[in-house]
């Protein structure tokens, strides 16, 4: 079958998110003997037009002019060239600014809709975007000819609200071995870090993110104790927010700011050898990054929601509010090895990168519709 995916960045992944999961099922998919072309934006560094197989079509993508409008522009010009080709099926990833434009997708062609997290609940958002997002969740939930949730419980919010069945397909992650020790001691050296005398903190610098009440947490714990050990954050502070929390929270011997690191095997040193790992997501469903905090054998420390707990439920500590924070760190709370060890058997069970492809594969098969 050929395969058109829709609505990333583009691959290869220089963003994250779909972006990776967009490499990780096409190159898949064509090993295993399909064809897939994935839309790339022009802004992307990539400028080819294969990867791995992969076939790329590079669409206008005018975000760096237009802001969060150059995305509308740039899913539409996706549409409509896919309107021009004769693929057996779409797979979209996501709704928010595609969803507007449903109409125009090719009638004789099946869209598969992957409907990511619950994106009108993002509290950055004033009340007419929250209205917009609802009515483009409502839109792409009714005009798709099949839905795909990555987490039970967006399954459960699609069939209750929309009235919509979908296909629980969730993302995936790798149990790596420990890196080489000399590998590890030249990446933490660089950072100024010791094994296991720190805490991290991987995420994209929004408020439902919960890095406000992590900070917040961390810091009342560095007061009333001495021994709590630095706070080291991962993720590039450059909207307004990040800069915010970068100015009230600046650089200091208990809090480390790496902003963007992109070499995948420094981000998973940094988590194979952290005290805690804070997972702060409120709003998405079965979030990658939390998989891979779970395959690296991480202590995770992850905000109390449906969405994190039906992940590794028993197999984590849970906070709320800043306090939450503040008592486990205080308390030396601890995860025993068999949380560990049950945590990274759930990735090798359910979560592995063959059987996700495969569940997309036979989701796929089933819709495509032969040319």
């Amino acid at each position: 079958m050929h395969v058109a995916i829709l609505g990333c960045r583009g691959i290869p992944n220089h963003y994250g998110g779909f972006e990776q999961f967009a490499e990780q099922l096409a190159t898949w998919l064509v090993h295993h003997g399909h064809r897939v072309t994935v839309y790339n934006s022009s802004l992307h560094p990539y400028r080819e037009k294969s990867y791995q197989g992969v076939e790329i079509i590079h669409c206008y993508d005018p975000e760096d002019r237009l802001g969060t409008a150059g995305q509308f522009v740039y899913d539409l010009g996706c549409i409509l060239d896919a309107r021009r080709r004769k693929f057996d099926v779409i797979l979209q990833l996501g709704y928010t600014s595609s969803a507007v434009w449903y109409g125009l997708h090719p009638r004789a062609i099946p869209v598969l809709t992957n409907m990511d997290g619950l994106e009108w609940k993002r509290s950055k958002y004033g009340p007419w975007v929250h209205r917009f997002l609802r009515w483009s969740e409502a839109r792409a939930a009714n005009c798709s000819q099949a839905l795909i949730a990555d987490s039970l419980a967006i399954q459960s919010y699609l069939h209750e609200t929309h009235g919509k069945p979908s296909t629980y397909i969730p993302y995936s992650a790798v149990v790596r071995d420990d890196l080489n020790p000399e590998a590890v001691q030249t990446v933490l050296n660089s950072y100024g870090l010791t094994p296991g005398a720190y805490h991290l903190l991987i995420a994209r610098m929004e408020p439902d993110n919960h890095i406000h009440t992590i900070l917040e947490g961390h810091q009342a714990a560095c007061a009333a104790s001495t021994s709590t050990l630095p706070l080291v954050l991962v993720g590039k502070p450059a909207n307004r927010f990040g800069q915010e929390l970068h100015a009230k929270y600046p650089e200091q011997a208990h809090r480390k700011w790496l902003g963007g690191v992109y070499d995948q095997n420094a981000v998973e040193i940094l988590r194979q050898n952290t005290t805690w790992y804070f997972h702060g997501h409120s709003v998405g469903g079965t979030n990658p990054s939390l998989l891979e905090a779970m395959a690296a054998g991480c202590r995770i420390m992850a905000h109390d929601n449906p969405f994190n707990r039906a992940v590794t439920g028993e197999d984590a500590f849970y906070f709320r509010s800043s306090e939450d924070v503040r008592t486990h760190l205080l308390t030396k709370a601890s995860l025993s090895e068999t949380q560990i060890a049950n945590n990274r058997r759930k990735i090798t069970d359910h979560y592995t990168p063959h059987g996700v492809a495969h569940a997309y594969q036979t989701l796929l098969e089933q819709w495509a519709q032969p040319q």
